[in-house]
C-alpha cells in the first residue's frame, strides 16, 4: 500500500509542476497590430488620424476597452491606458502577458 501511494504523490506531484511550468513558460509576448476598442472591434485596421478620434471617443464615451486588432483578431488590452491612447487608431507594438484574448500590456512602442 505504501508503494502505491508514493507513486500517486509522485505522478501527481509531476502533474503539479509540469502545470506550473506552463505558466511560467507563459512569457512576455510581442504583437504588433492597430490599436482600436472593443466597441469598434475590427472596423479600425487601417490607421489614419479620424479614426484616432474615433477609437478614443468609443472608449470615453461607450465604456469600450482599447484594444488591439492583430492577425484577424481583437485582443482586449490591460495596462498602460495612456500610452496605448497615443497610438489609438496606428500601428503598435505591444509587449506583455497574453492569456486567451486579452494581454495585460508592459510595454509600448510604435509599429512598423
Amino acid at each position: 500500500m505504501r508503494k502505491t501511494n508514493l507513486l500517486g504523490v509522485a505522478a501527481l506531484s509531476g502533474t503539479l509542476l509540469t502545470g506550473a511550468i506552463g505558466l511560467f513558460a507563459q512569457s512576455q509576448q510581442t504583437l504588433t497590430g492597430v490599436v482600436s476598442n472593443t466597441h469598434c472591434g475590427l472596423k479600425h485596421s487601417s490607421g489614419n488620424a479620424g479614426e484616432a478620434g474615433c477609437v478614443k471617443m468609443c472608449v470615453q464615451d461607450n465604456n469600450a476597452s482599447y484594444a488591439l486588432v492583430t492577425g484577424g483578431k481583437l485582443i482586449k488590452l490591460d495596462g498602460m491606458t495612456a500610452e496605448v491612447a497615443n497610438f489609438a487608431g496606428q500601428t503598435a507594438k505591444l509587449t506583455g502577458q497574453v492569456k486567451g484574448d486579452s494581454m495585460q500590456v508592459e510595454k509600448v512602442e510604435a509599429g512598423k
